[in-house]
């Protein structure tokens, strides 16, 4: 059934429709199926995410009407469809009025993915009106309030140098808490990967009190501040409150040294919130682990990265994982430097929309995934600086003589670049640096052919 006569309106201007200020504005690249036409199934998308479905129903009335989600731009050949969504349509809680991920979802990536006439839809923008923006929770801490805690100015303040223990699983609590006391030596900060939790072999209490009494010395041993984030993530809300309090009672005296990580995309939204508004003073560190199963450019439905961590500032993430943008491991290319922009300023562009963010705290970019000190220059070039938490598992971990050198190699990296001295300049007056172009020699190979001879390596 064409139902593009009720569910799409192509006079509509999205300038007017900006102004007015009564839609939520979303971009798609979709296809229909062969044989069908891509207005109507464009207009059947709409109907679906709203008020219709593919037959008429003896309930619509006027005021129905009035709430459609309507088509308002199609471009065939480029494979865009655009949908205007009234505000009217999105769920707001009963105790306090406020927004909700899980209603945006719901409408704007709900039964339009699985739908029998739609080849494939996938999201690649979004545009939240003033009125709405507001009703969400968005951030209370990031990065700069971690600056605060490791004595940084409150602008600017440059690189957290951070990493992952590695293995990521299997090593005993006694192990565990040794690795991050060996990287505390040198480095800020300490990263939970996203499957380590309760195992039979790593208790997590036991786990928490070792890893804070690592804290602690490694504080009194240079005098630094170092910061922990700890995996809270869990299917039940009570129990990442409980594993919260669990942290915050083994670190006690140290709180505001201490991140919640929480799996966003596989634990959703109410994970996310149930960390925000239970623990507003911790820092809440997003991971994205198992996005690429919808964001990746292989994947034609779902939505990207770029929508991901947008909506992550909404729901009040201190800070998100951005990718390495091409310059490490996992799937990505400069342009990602977009989806960091986006998230970390009150005012910036997305692929298709404008967003004012209106004084929202920002949230701010975390890097990782096969980065170490020889391809940090070219990320924070691309980038255009610095401030961001980046976290070297193996580039810290791989370094050849131990994960405090590898720490220091990072943040002699990172000095490099914002002296603007060449890296292997810098490396010839730097030991752990120099040391970095022999622990990964791949790397310095492609990245600095010539290094053997100009380090005196053989």
């Amino acid at each position: 059934m064409d139902q593009s006569n009720r569910y799409a309106d192509l006079h509509l201007k999205e300038a007017h429709l900006v102004a007015g200020g009564r839609h939520v504005l979303c971009a798609y690249s979709m296809k229909p199926k062969a044989g069908y036409d891509y207005l109507a199934t464009a207009a059947h998308f709409a109907a679906e995410s709203s008020t219709g479905t593919n037959v008429e129903v003896s309930t619509t009335d006027d005021f129905t009407r009035s709430v459609d989600a309507l088509v308002y731009e199609v471009d065939e050949a480029h494979e865009l469809t655009k949908i205007a969504y009234p505000l009217e349509l999105f769920d707001l809680n009963i105790t306090d009025g406020r927004a909700m991920i899980v209603s945006f979802l719901t409408l704007c990536i709900g039964n339009n993915q699985g739908m029998g006439d739609v080849e494939y839809a996938k999201m690649h923008d979004f545009y939240v009106p003033p009125s709405y923006l507001q009703l969400f929770d968005g951030p209370l801490r990031n990065i700069q309030d971690l600056w605060r805690v490791l004595g940084r100015p409150p602008e600017n303040g440059g690189m957290i140098v951070g990493t992952i223990i590695k293995p990521k699983l299997g090593l005993r609590p006694e192990l565990f808490a040794d690795a991050c006391y060996q990287f505390w030596l040198a480095g800020d900060f300490v990263k939970n990967d996203e499957p380590q939790g309760n195992q039979v072999f790593a208790p997590y209490r036991e786990t928490m009190a070792l890893v804070a009494d690592a804290m602690r010395r490694a504080q009194d041993e240079t005098g630094a501040a170092r910061l922990f984030s700890a995996n809270i993530t869990a299917d039940d809300p009570m129990e990442m409150i409980a594993r919260g309090e669990a942290v915050l009672e083994a670190f006690a005296g140290n709180e505001d040294h201490v991140a919640f990580l929480v799996d966003g995309y596989v634990a959703g939204p109410a994970a996310v919130t149930t960390c925000r508004r239970r623990f507003p003073a911790q820092f809440l560190h997003y991971h994205r682990a198992g996005h690429g199963a919808v964001t990746s450019p292989q994947s034609r439905r779902g939505y990207t990265a770029f929508v991901l961590a947008k909506m992550a500032r909404l729901q009040g993430a201190s800070g998100i994982h951005t990718g390495t943008m091409g310059y490490g491991k996992m799937e990505g290319d400069q342009g990602d430097r977009a989806i960091a922009y986006m998230i970390e300023r009150d005012s910036a562009d997305g692929p298709f929309y404008h967003q004012e963010w209106l004084g929202m705290k920002a949230t701010s970019a975390i890097i990782s995934g096969g980065m170490n000190a020889l391809r940090l220059p070219g990320f924070f070039e691309n980038l255009g600086h610095a401030n961001v938490v980046q976290t070297s598992g193996g580039g810290a971990f791989g370094h050849l003589d131990g994960p405090a050198a590898g720490a220091m190699s990072l943040r002699q990296s990172h000095d490099a670049w914002k002296a603007g001295v060449d890296l292997l300049a810098y490396a010839q007056e730097h030991r752990e640096l120099a040391r970095a172009f022999e622990s990964f020699p791949s790397d310095a190979d492609t990245l600095y052919p010539g290094w053997r001879s100009v380090l005196g390596v053989t």
